[in-house]
């Protein structure tokens, strides 16, 4: 029961608007705890379930589209209504269309994949399906791993599902902490902020501003050290859309072009990566890991609030619910101008391309400034030691 408690808890956390079917269908799969939930139970932010008992109080589950069985979710962009086992033929069918697309295997040399994982929903379905649909490859090695961010209370229990998660699919898994980056741990990090904006007021005031360059690096150096070919990571249909807004919103268009899958714009000293999931909606990944019995750890960052994501998570799923598909129409959009750029360059008409990437100059990791960013934010909270 404590996993779709978890993920009715998850559920309220993140979504406006709920599908009250799929709440009853996930509980009702449940054989040992069927629990039944009113309209009224359930607010945003809190849990509160309310057990029904009479006849006249019971949702009508609807049935799946292609079967009989009562479905789990209703995709409203689709039209479709589908049961576990046909949401998870659907999560599978869209996951190997992208990995056909975004990555290339050649015949006869080993590749290596890195996948970067947390203990979360969307790095476990990514690993694990990425397992399903290459692990039989002899000439594919997947390695996953974790960066720790050095979060009390956050990171540990994650680490653990990880670690769960590898056991029990035979990956090889390992994990690097800011530490041995030569970062702060981002409780560190936290509690130096204030008097970091006190000494420079355009220095980045939220812990995500630091700990996402951090990351990146971590994720950069774990791949090395595997000579990984290639870097795997979960950001699923919402991630995508809510990070093609931001940007839209700061008129930041080289992001854009910036934005994962690598497999036609390679960056020298870094190994492209790919994000297989990026069609499949948030929600659909929770039911796909649920309906698989992977670990998961639910819990949010503590230090995630307030970021400039979570006020697009909120616009980007008010606009879904109003017009279903928006979330793939900012995921093509990006992909087009993508594509327009590739046009562009074919026909040798971009003058200003960014500048090549280099060697920063202080760790050695590839940038395309005077220093990496990673280094400029180290400069930054040493600077409140003096």
């Amino acid at each position: 029961m404590s996993v779709f408690l978890c993920y009715l808890v998850e559920l309220a956390k993140e979504s406006t608007s709920l599908n009250w079917s799929l709440l009853y269908s996930v509980f009702s799969s449940n054989q040992n705890n069927v629990m039944v939930f009113t309209r009224g139970c359930l607010k945003k932010g809190e849990v509160s379930p309310c057990v029904m008992t009479g006849e006249s109080s019971a949702f009508t589950v609807p049935q799946c589209d292609a079967c009989e069985h009562p479905a789990v979710v209703e995709q409203a962009y689709s039209g479709r209504i589908l049961c576990s086992k046909h949401l998870a033929k659907s999560v599978r069918k869209k996951i190997s269309k992208e990995l056909r697309l975004q990555l290339t295997l050649p015949k006869g040399q080993k590749t290596t994949i890195f996948v970067a994982i947390s203990g979360g929903k969307d790095s476990a379905v990514l690993l694990d399906s990425l397992v399903d649909l290459l692990g039989e490859n002899p000439d594919v090695r997947i390695v996953a791993g974790t960066v720790d961010e050095g979060i009390e209370g956050y990171r540990p229990p994650s680490i653990i599902c990880a670690q769960e998660l590898c056991d029990k699919l035979g990956v090889e898994y390992i994990r690097v902490s800011y530490p041995e980056l030569s970062f702060h741990e981002m409780d560190e990090v936290v509690r130096r902020l204030p008097m970091v904006a006190k000494k420079n007021s355009s220095a980045p005031r939220l812990a995500c501003s630091y700990c996402g360059v951090f990351r990146r690096q971590g994720i950069n150096h774990l791949a090395a050290s595997v000579g990984a070919d290639v870097i795997a990571l979960g950001h699923n249909l919402d991630d995508m859309a809510q990070t093609v807004l931001m940007n839209m919103s700061n008129g930041d268009l080289e992001r854009t072009l910036r934005l994962a899958p690598h497999s036609a714009s390679l960056v020298e000293g870094l190994a492209p990566r790919i994000v297989p999931l990026r069609w499949v909606p948030e929600q659909e990944v929770h039911l796909y890991a649920l309906h698989r019995e992977l670990p998961l750890h639910h819990e949010e960052c503590p230090n995630a609030k307030g970021a400039l994501r979570w006020r697009h998570r909120d616009l980007v799923a008010q606009m879904e619910a109003d017009t279903p598909g928006t979330r793939h129409s900012l995921l093509h959009m990006a992909d087009q101008i993508k594509g327009l750029r590739d046009e562009v360059e074919q026909l040798g008409g971009r003058k200003n391309p960014p500048a090549p990437a280099k060697a920063c100059p202080s760790c050695g990791n590839v940038t395309s400034g005077e220093q990496c960013k990673a280094c400029d934010m180290r400069q930054l909270l040493r600077s409140e030691e003096e």
